[in-house]
């Protein structure tokens, strides 16, 4: 019984295969409607893990809020001047009024707490119950900022240039909608002020315009703004994407019908990939967003198989057996590519970052989708094209007369003809990039994912030039006595701990229970300067705390300490959201209470800019872990490919050449080893492998083939019986040679196809889809070179090992 065959039963039914594919692509693509999103880091780690169940700890245990915006109002010329503060006034009771913010909170001029003297001994009062009117009472409410050290650089800056709103929300709210109804309030009319029109028609509104600069920043407003310009930018830049390639595709092919299969593999496979996610329940995140990216760069294998067919069709004039001879000669390099590729990508799937493995699994989903409809959708169109037009289109596909064919010959005769000087070429290539990869610096900052000049950006780095910083993190101190922390030994530690850590270039402000016994020390002392210090006593310390307590809002005691009195928080404003500034602190920490002992107490970070520290560093380790694991299965594959444990070796060197180049790079221009180029790694992978298993299995075929014409005696012929195949170095240089050319003009195609269409990502607004770009660009042109112009040199070169 004959076996069956997927190719010739599609190049006998196009239809019916073309009928079955649309049914099951039509039943992934009703799953899109079900669509869920999520763009928030922390939905990365399992809730589970460690830093996620201990941060919801910390986060009850003082009443936190997960997230913060913060909306800096910026007046060059001061802020204590006749306008600026009323305006603060207007804009937070509009705040206040917002749906999704956490409003007993909220922090600003007029709701923030201070604490001043009475003839009962302190009172709790807000900074700003009433706008001041006239200079004195300018003048008065300014010092009264300046004397609260817990107000300075968190609230004003040093220069009084700079005030902020610190706006918590409540959870599920979204940064982004809450950043948009901010930009609202304080760009539009609103009633709540008369402006210098009032009592005339038309009167009664007053906008928000003067001298002030708004700024809004905060953690949710990056991760928020970023989620929703995140999908933008994949609806804007993939249909361009798409665009580019069907143009040069019609360049290189010439028949509409043709390349319209190849984009119909593509989108094919994101709908399948991203309908059987969508399907399964599992929400898009940052990650899985770039799936669609991936699978379309990954889909343009198929063009070795529009190459080969050109070329085929061109000798046979027969379109059945064109179609068929072709896909017995590129099937097994494209099945195994395949395989390469989808095994360097599901093996994400054994990571235990949820976001990774279903990222890894949807991939290498994906990509077998691809090499599925190679062997029955794109045959099957194959047959549909009218002859005349493919023979139109594939007349110059000659090696020896095609002018790229003739090119890349020229290429391959430069590794087969100087293979020495090209190996010790590409080996002191390897030593530099090896060097550049030492300089790599790991690292992620959401900010940073956008672009020099955005909002997002600038409003980041002004409110952190001026203040304490946007990032927030903790370090709690933590003991198992009860009032532990009115002890004045373990107040002035923390103390100890807060000054050191502001001698960090990167820790802009902390503030903690000290601050608050402090101030009331003072205040309660008649605001005498000597006593602005911890107590002598634990008693002093608890009358202090106790009258705090009764008039403060609860949420200020709440804060910074829990009520057995056993653990203080000290909230850290970092002036960046670079993972390795957190870092810094818990390095110091870790430094200062190993030379600085305070028995019975301990210290661990927390917060916010904590978790994208742990985060960062899970991400990037699981997938450098998973890369390595693909790497040794990659190689295992390269050998059940060639049959060879030596071809392997061989196939593998671009791959390695390839990575090492690309990072080596990254770590010379400084640029941080974040998410989006850890992710750029598995396909490097992918692409590097594919092209060497296309060029070494076509040579080897083309080797032999050669090598049996060369037959000539009985011995030979014995030797070919027994194969043992006689090794001439012409043939060998010939088979290079047209491997170079003709295999070759598969490879460079696919490298011009998808370095111009993702090129067009350079320009945009996001840094993730500019790497992309620019990585994808880099690596297929450096890949392809590697294949067509390395490889022949390391065949030359050990051709008796090899052959």
């Amino acid at each position: 019984m004959k076996r069956f065959s997927l190719v010739e039963f599609s190049v006998d039914h196009p239809w019916l295969i073309i009928s079955i594919i649309a049914i099951i692509t039509l039943g992934f693509a009703v799953q899109f409607p079900k669509i869920t999103i999520d763009t928030d880091p922390k939905n990365m780690l399992p809730a589970t893990s460690d830093v996620r169940v201990y941060n919801d700890s910390v986060e009850k245990d003082f009443a936190l809020h997960k997230d913060t915006i913060v909306l800096g109002i910026v007046n060059k010329n001061g802020i204590f001047n006749q306008t600026t503060p009323g305006k603060i006034v207007r804009i937070t009771d509009e705040i206040l009024k917002l749906k999704g913010v956490a409003v007993k909170d909220v922090t600003s001029f007029s709701t923030v707490d201070n604490v001043v003297a009475n003839a009962e001994g302190i009172s709790v009062q807000p900074l700003m119950a009433d706008v001041p009117k006239t200079e004195q009472e300018m003048a008065v409410f300014k010092k009264s900022i300046y004397d609260n050290p817990l107000i300075v650089d968190r609230l004003i800056s040093k220069d009084a240039t700079t005030t902020a709103i610190y706006i918590p929300l409540e959870p599920g709210a979204n940064g982004k909608e809450i950043a948009d109804k901010l930009k609202e309030i304080i760009s539009v009319p609103h009633p709540s002020l008369p402006n210098k029109g009032e009592g005339t028609e038309g009167g009664g509104y007053r906008e928000e315009k003067g001298d002030e600069e708004y700024y809004v920043a905060g953690d949710p407003v990056a991760r928020d703004t970023f989620g929703a310009e995140m999908f933008k930018q994949m609806g804007l830049f993939s249909p361009i994407a798409g665009m580019v390639m069907m143009i040069v595709l019609y360049l290189l092919f010439g028949n509409f019908g043709l390349i319209s299969s190849v984009m119909a593999v593509a989108m094919i496979s994101v709908v399948w990939s991203m309908g059987l996610l969508i399907g399964l329940g599992y929400p898009v995140h940052i990650m899985s967003s770039m799936i669609p990216v991936f699978l379309m760069a990954i889909a343009t294998d198929s063009i070795h198989i529009f190459n080969e067919f050109y070329f085929r069709f061109r000798e046979l004039k027969d379109k059945k057996p064109a179609v068929l001879d072709t896909m017995k000669v590129v099937g097994q390099p494209v099945k195994y590519t395949a395989l390469a590729t989808a095994a360097g990508f599901g093996v994400l799937a054994i990571m235990h970052i949820i976001p990774v493995k279903v990222f890894g699994i949807f991939i290498a989903f994906g990509t077998i989708v691809i090499r599925l409809m190679s062997f029955s959708l794109i045959p099957a169109v194959m047959m549909l094209v009218n002859e005349n037009k493919i023979l139109t289109a594939s007349s110059g596909e000659d090696e020896a007369e095609n002018r790229t064919a003739r090119v890349l010959r020229s290429f391959g005769a430069i590794g087969t003809h100087q293979s020495r000087t090209t190996v010790i070429a590409g080996i002191i290539v390897l030593i530099l990039a090896v060097v550049g990869i030492s300089k790599i610096n790991l690292n992620n900052n959401m900010v940073n994912w956008f672009k020099k000049g955005s909002d997002v950006r600038e409003a980041d780095r002004i409110i952190n030039e001026k203040l304490g910083g946007t990032a927030l993190g903790y370090v709690v101190a933590v003991s198992e006595e009860d009032d532990f922390i009115k002890k004045p030994d373990t107040l002035r530690y923390i103390e100890s701990i807060q000054r050191d850590m502001e001698k960090l270039p990167n820790v802009g402000k902390t503030f903690s229970v000290v601050d608050y016994v402090k101030r009331i020390s003072r205040v309660f002392n008649n605001n005498d300067p000597a006593f602005d210090k911890v107590p002598d006593t634990k008693e002093a310390i608890a009358q202090y705390l106790f009258m705090f307590s009764m008039s403060a809002k609860p949420s200020d005691m709440d804060n910074v300490v829990d009520y057995p009195f056993r653990k203080a928080n000290i909230w850290v404003q970092l002036k960046t959201w670079d993972a390795n500034a957190m870092q810094g602190v818990i390095d110091r920490v870790k430094a200062f209470t190993a030379s600085h002992q305070l028995p019975g107490a301990e210290f661990k970070p927390a917060g916010t800019a904590y978790f994208n520290f742990v985060w960062n560093n899970e991400v990037l380790y699981d997938m450098l872990k998973g890369f390595i694991l693909a790497l040794i299965i990659v190689f295992i594959i390269l050998v059940f490919n060639f049959r060879s444990f030596k071809w392997a070796i061989i196939a593998y060197m671009p791959l390695l050449f390839t990575i090492a180049t690309i990072y080596g790079v990254v770590g010379f221009i400084g640029k941080d080893f974040d998410m989006p180029i850890s992710v750029l790694s598995c396909l490097s992978l992918g692409m590097a492998v594919d092209f060497a298993i296309h060029f070494i299995s076509r040579f080897r075929r083309r080797m032999e083939e050669n090598q049996k014409q060369e037959v000539r005696s009985k011995k030979q012929e014995e030797n070919l019986a027994s194969g043992h195949l006689p090794l001439d170095s012409s043939l060998l240089t010939d088979s290079l040679l047209w491997t170079a050319a003709r295999p070759g003009k598969g490879i460079i195609r696919n490298a011009v196809l998808f370095a111009a269409a993702f090129s067009a990502m350079i320009f945009a607004p996001l840094t993730p889809y500019v790497t992309v770009g620019l990585f994808i660009a880099s690596m297929m042109f450096l890949s392809a070179l590697m294949s067509i112009i390395y490889l022949p040199a390391l065949i030359v070169m050990f051709r008796r090992w090899l052959l």
